[in-house]
């Protein structure tokens, strides 16, 4: 008999205690798997589809082919697994800061850990995010797109030091990693935010915010999150 509720692992973090949880959802008798940061949950199997998004609607004004992606924040792995979903996907760098999060996935403890780990054009990168958009970019070393998934709005924020990227200076640091005509693509929680949408266009040339609807079966309804797209 499978265990209603399971601790899969547990680790100090300098952000706090870092959680990964696996639990049947009574509503749908499936597997959960969920994330807690200190009192906050970051994310939950439970709803996918806007992390999916993410990657599908980030990598879509992509015209050419051979795309080199960086997603920031690994997560459960979801944004990752459908950007590899993609055949012009040649490379695919993901950092996130926590060595815990990698650490899952190349044990195996998630249901895509294998999915990503297995795929030659998957390379897992211990790192800030954050600093590294703060950093020069090496050379020659630019990306067709970034899909960020870390914060849970621009507004709400794991960590003050995140607050720069998304002001016009920050927002002009992440272009400099893009190539020509690349795509910044953002996961929030919130409803589209007007006063971040203009940030955005102060630095990109078109910019769109998708609301993602999906069904939450813990209320019976439907819930929504929000993708931006910067091209």
């Amino acid at each position: 008999m499978a265990l209603r509720f399971e601790e899969l692992d547990w680790q100090q973090t300098p952000m706090g205690d870092l959680f990964l949880r696996r639990r049947v959802e009574p509503t749908t008798g499936l597997d959960v798997y969920e994330v807690k940061l200190g009192d906050e949950y970051l994310m939950s199997s439970l709803f996918t589809e806007a992390e999916e998004q993410l990657a599908h609607l980030g990598l879509a004004p992509l015209a050419r082919d051979g795309w080199a992606v960086l997603v920031g924040g690994l997560g459960l792995g979801y944004t990752a697994v459908a950007a590899l979903e993609h055949p012009e996907v040649a490379s695919m760098v993901v950092v996130d800061a926590l060595p815990a999060v990698i650490d899952w996935h190349e044990r195996a403890l998630l249901p895509v850990s294998a999915r990503l780990t297995c795929d030659v054009r998957t390379r897992l990168v211990l790192d800030d995010f954050f600093a590294l958009m703060r950093r020069e970019p090496a050379d020659e070393e630019t990306y067709d797109a970034i899909l960020l998934d870390v914060d849970h709005s621009p507004r709400h924020q794991l960590n003050p030091s995140h607050g720069d990227l998304y002001t016009p200076d920050g927002l002009r640091r992440l272009a400099r990693h893009l190539s020509d005509g690349g795509v910044f693509a953002l996961w929030s929680d919130d409803p589209p935010d007007s006063e971040f949408r203009a940030v955005l266009d102060e630095v990109f040339a078109t910019t769109e915010a998708h609301i993602v609807e999906f069904p939450n079966p813990l209320t019976g309804g439907t819930s929504t999150n929000t993708v931006y797209v910067a091209h």
